[in-house]
C-alpha cells in the first residue's frame, strides 16, 4: 500500500478508466488543467478538498470512495 496521495490516485484514474474518460476530458469537468490529472493520477500532487469533491462529482462516485485504502 502506498501513501494516501499514491492511493488516492489510483482510485481516480480506475475509476475515470471505468467511465471511458481521458484525462483531458476529466480536466475539463473539473476546470483544471490536464496536468493536474496527470499529477494526481501519478500520486505527486496534493490536491484541495474543493479538487477532491470536484472529482468525485464528475467520476460519480463519493470522496469516501476516492480516499479509500
Amino acid at each position: 500500500m502506498g501513501n494516501i496521495f499514491q492511493v488516492f490516485g489510483n482510485n481516480v484514474k480506475h475509476r475515470r478508466k471505468e467511465l471511458s474518460l481521458s484525462q483531458e476530458d476529466l480536466a475539463d469537468a473539473i476546470e483544471r488543467d490536464p496536468r493536474t490529472i496527470r499529477l494526481i493520477e501519478a500520486g505527486t500532487s496534493n490536491p484541495t478538498m474543493k479538487t477532491v469533491f470536484k472529482l468525485s462529482k464528475a467520476l460519480k462516485t463519493t470522496a469516501t470512495q476516492l480516499l479509500a485504502f
